[in-house]
């Protein structure tokens, strides 16, 4: 992957605009997640102490474009403004009014401009738009990797338009971690795909059973290739359509399933946890979880693994009784010696609640972003990125 970093230009003295992803949930004025923020504080803090001119675009929730903050102030990024003035210990100026002319930089601190989604052409990567983003900086710096997936004027027509565009630190990082699981991965390799159903995961599916040395499915997805074993599985969740892909898919690679599993009666917090053979499910009895004996040979592959990327849940972890599974898998992942990447929101929730953020090798940042890559797209403002390395 050939794209410029910010670390190889020199940026002393020069107007800098840095897209992060500041995307946090709000209640009100206040933050409820500040991990988006915190995550891009290192690059804002490098083109500090190189001496930049700093200002700061992102986006907010989904604004109607065209409307002012004034008509939907839940929208307003001046508490992120706020939040990051503490992380940073500097002052920001935040900037309501910004398009079209030429802003003053913040010589004591950074300049942090209103959300990006109420400007009218944003998501449509409006080419005049664009082109008033990239006049505001003598360099773009593309750190936002949560939205690299849409080819939006912040994005995406910036880096086209821009004098000089280059990675941030946290988009680096993401893509060498990427390409260090996908493309130059030590061997073996393990995917663990969980979650509720093929269908949202299918290029996912296909493209990582033709990349790795096993793919260990989990959750609702898992019960289609049950079904497609012949098993029974009660009411479980299936997608009985997908049946021929999910055959498909164990004739390309090495996919185990289930030995045994944790049913219950009806999907709800206060079913009992009850253990059956995968060949004794009952025909009222959904399946929600994994068993002890499929716990047991799970966490035996993840430990011969060099390799492991995870996104999904392998169960319905969100019930106590029913999150034995998932939390085997994340402290199994976590104890792996070798290099393991996780993405997805379910999958950083559980992460989170299991406690083993710091011992997985790298956490993406990106949601749709994530999985789009996994799935081998191209993400749009990556691809133009390396265009403008190139020309």
């Amino acid at each position: 992957m050939n794209f410029q970093r910010m670390e190889d230009l020199d940026l002393t003295s020069k107007r800098v605009l840095i897209r992060e992803d500041l995307n946090v949930p709000m209640d009100g004025k206040n933050i409820l997640n500040d991990t988006r923020i915190r995550m891009a504080v290192p690059t804002i803090k490098f083109a500090l102490e190189k001496g930049a001119h700093i200002f700061v675009i992102s986006h907010l929730g989904r604004p109607k474009e065209g409307l002012s903050i004034d008509e939907q102030p839940s929208f307003s990024l001046a508490p992120v403004g706020e939040k990051l003035s503490e992380l940073l210990k500097c002052d920001v100026r935040f900037e309501r009014n910004y398009l079209n002319r030429a802003l003053e930089p913040n010589l004591n601190g950074i300049t942090l401009l209103e959300n990006a989604r109420i400007n009218t052409g944003e998501t449509s990567n409006d080419d005049a738009l664009a082109r008033s983003y990239a006049g505001l900086c003598d360099v773009f710096i593309m750190d936002a990797f949560g939205t690299a997936h849409r080819a939006h004027a912040s994005t995406h027509g910036v880096i086209k338009h821009s004098v000089k565009s280059c990675a941030g630190l946290l988009l680096s990082d993401e893509l060498d971690a990427l390409t260090r699981s996908l493309q130059n991965p030590d061997s073996p390799v393990l995917a663990i795909i969980g979650g509720a159903k093929i269908d949202g995961k299918l290029r996912i599916l296909e493209t990582l059973a033709a990349k790795v040395d096993q793919l260990m499915v989990g959750g609702g997805i898992a019960n289609t290739f049950l079904a497609a074993r012949g098993i029974s599985i009660g009411k479980s969740i299936c997608e009985p359509n997908l049946i021929p892909l999910a055959k498909k898919l164990m004739s390309q690679t090495k996919i185990p399933l289930p030995i045994d599993v944790a049913t219950a009666k009806s999907f709800s917090p206060s079913e009992p946890r009850v253990i059956k053979s995968i060949n004794n499910i009952a025909p009222d009895e959904m399946i929600l979880d994994i068993g002890p004996e499929t716990i047991k040979e799970r966490i035996d592959t993840i430990k011969k693994m060099r390799t492991i990327i995870w996104n999904g849940p392998v169960g319905v972890f969100e019930f106590k009784n029913f999150s034995i599974g998932t939390q085997a898998i994340a402290k199994a992942v976590a104890q792996n010696t070798g290099f393991s990447i996780a993405g997805g929101g379910e999958t950083i929730s559980a992460i989170d609640t299991f406690d083993v953020t710091k011992d997985i090798s790298y956490i993406s940042t990106g949601g749709g972003a994530f999985l789009e890559y996994l799935e081998g797209s191209k993400l749009p403002s990556i691809a133009m990125l390396e265009e403008r390395c190139l020309n």
